[in-house]
């Protein structure tokens, strides 16, 4: 029986590790932040998921910490910080562009 196992997993190709669920509050999925007086269609629409929203809106907002955030939605402060930090670039960046920021639910 061990000697199956061994050469089941040397065949079978590594999964990444499932998502861990994500405490988040809000329904913002399916709305978009754009400039005004362009159609949503022209223009360039950059995706931030319901988790990065949530932790900017922790962090920002209520002014949690990191460590504190990560309690609230169940993660790691290091799953925090990334999730922070690609928030922070995709809000910037949109800004700056002038694209839109369309709210979705899932990565």
């Amino acid at each position: 029986m061990n000697l199956f196992c061994n050469l089941l997993r040397c065949c079978i190709p590594m999964c990444p590790r499932l998502k861990k669920k994500r405490c988040c509050e809000g329904t913002f999925c399916g709305q978009a932040f754009k400039p005004v007086g362009l159609p949503l269609r022209k223009l360039q629409q950059i995706i931030l998921y319901r988790d990065e929203l949530e932790t900017m809106k922790l962090c920002d907002v209520e002014g949690l910490t990191q460590e504190q955030a990560g309690k609230r939605m169940g993660v790691s402060r290091g799953t925090v910080q990334r999730l922070l930090t690609s928030a922070r670039k995709k809000v910037a960046g949109a800004v700056v562009s002038g694209a839109a920021l369309v709210f979705s639910e899932d990565t």
